[in-house]
């Protein structure tokens, strides 16, 4: 398939404004946030990687144990951040369908030596964290709420991330919101937010050199952040790495153990508080750009749709979807992936199958997570991405679902 003159995103991203770089008088980044959560307090961290580490390095200094159950298929920075603290990862497999934890796996994986559980609300999509709040109490382990992805989204009409002890979001490129790099981390009560800020006070001083080098990034994202220049900084890549048969690279898994650990300088926080104005209009509009095309996807044949629970309002950075098979996936992929239309896959693995994490994560059998591995896909949920364009995704995902609905029914 012919390659775009233009590149929609693979995330839809809130579209930055040259007049959020000037500062301005008003409410901080994290007085908006607090107020848009609904909560007392937020803290800022300067990723969503480093707020998971806060929030396990505080964990810890209460509690002896020394086992995070995650999900067997997630960020492979969460496992990273996981080590990073000198804990040890236990996956836990997914639901047969969904993203949620296996509730019989897990309360297996749950014993005495558990500090936390870390159930995911991935791609904006909301988890089930009721039942896995359930499952840790009994162990009497901690939860802390992966929002990372899902900045925006809601359950019962309150803001998920808030029902676990601790909660954490990201501000990084495609995520909504965006410092370049940044994130947001909550405690359940006060005696917990007084040792999250300890524990940041700690790990993350000012560090100028990083600082300077994330607002360098925040500008550049701004000045490329457009269909005509977006190829450049992500498309011309990313071709380049499917050319050379690495998708881990292509979707920008190949993470470094390195965590950075600093303050969110005090420009960017003010760039993300001049944004936060937009935001909310921002996620209304991409809700209802998604439920509409989640109705056209909903009538292919052999596609599948992964969407939130009753009650639940989830954040739309991309529809997440499953075919049949890997080969009805790598079928589509084949022909979208490189096309410039914001195809993609969410993470290329599941957590022990990335070579990197050897030593990190125990090989074991996760038949859930790598079958959702293999079979899903994700559409941009970008304004970018035209009508013309969305028929051209329904078509391709139409045969291949189709040809293996068939080849099934025979």
């Amino acid at each position: 398939m012919a390659i775009r003159r233009t590149e929609v995103p693979p995330t839809a991203g809130l579209p930055p404004r040259w007049r959020d770089l000037v500062p301005r008088a008003g409410a901080s980044l994290a007085q908006r946030a607090a107020a848009f959560l609904d909560v007392e307090s937020v803290q800022l961290e300067c990723s969503g990687t480093a707020a998971l580490v806060v929030a396990l390095t505080a964990l810890n200094r209460i509690s002896g144990r020394r086992v995070v159950v995650v999900p067997a298929y997630t960020c492979p920075l969460v496992a990273l951040a996981v080590a990073h603290c000198g804990l040890q990862v236990r996956v836990c497999d997914l639901a047969p369908s969904g993203i949620d934890f296996d509730a019989a796996a897990l309360a297996r994986s749950c014993d005495r030596d558990v500090l936390a559980v870390v159930p995911t609300h991935l791609g904006g999509r909301v988890a089930d964290v009721a039942t896995a709040i359930a499952i840790a109490r009994n162990s009497g382990a901690f939860v802390v709420e992966d929002a990372a992805q899902a900045f925006g989204a809601r359950s019962a009409g309150r803001a998920v991330g808030l029902d676990g002890d601790l909660g954490f979001f990201s501000l990084a490129v495609g995520k909504g919101l965006t410092t370049f790099e940044g994130g947001l981390l909550v405690a359940r009560d006060a005696g917990l937010r007084r040792e999250v800020a300890r524990a940041s006070r700690d790990l993350a001083p000012r560090r100028l050199g990083w600082e300077l080098r994330r607002s360098l990034e925040l500008l550049a994202y701004h000045a490329l952040y457009r269909p005509s220049l977006l190829r450049h900084a992500y498309g011309e890549p990313l071709r380049r790495a499917l050319r050379q048969g690495d998708p881990v690279r292509a979707v920008g898994d190949d993470f470094s153990a390195r965590i950075p650990l600093h303050t969110l300088g005090r420009w960017r926080r003010g760039v993300g508080a001049n944004a936060f104005t937009r935001l909310p209009a921002f996620l209304a509009d991409g809700e209802r750009r998604a439920r509409q095309r989640c109705d056209v996807l909903a009538a292919l044949p052999g596609v599948e749709i992964i969407g939130d629970p009753a009650g639940a309002q989830g954040t739309w950075p991309f529809l997440l979807r499953r075919l049949p098979d890997e080969a009805s996936r790598d079928c589509v992929l084949a022909r979208l992936w490189a096309a410039g239309l914001g195809v993609s896959r969410l993470f290329i693995h599941a957590l022990a199958d990335y070579s990197y994490l050897h030593g990190i994560v125990t090989t074991q059998e996760m038949p859930n997570a790598r079958a959702f591995a293999a079979t899903s896909l994700t559409l941009s949920n970008s304004p970018w991405l035209d009508e013309a364009g969305f028929a051209l995704l329904c078509s391709v995902l139409a045969q291949r679902g189709g040809e293996s609905a068939g080849s099934s029914g025979a």
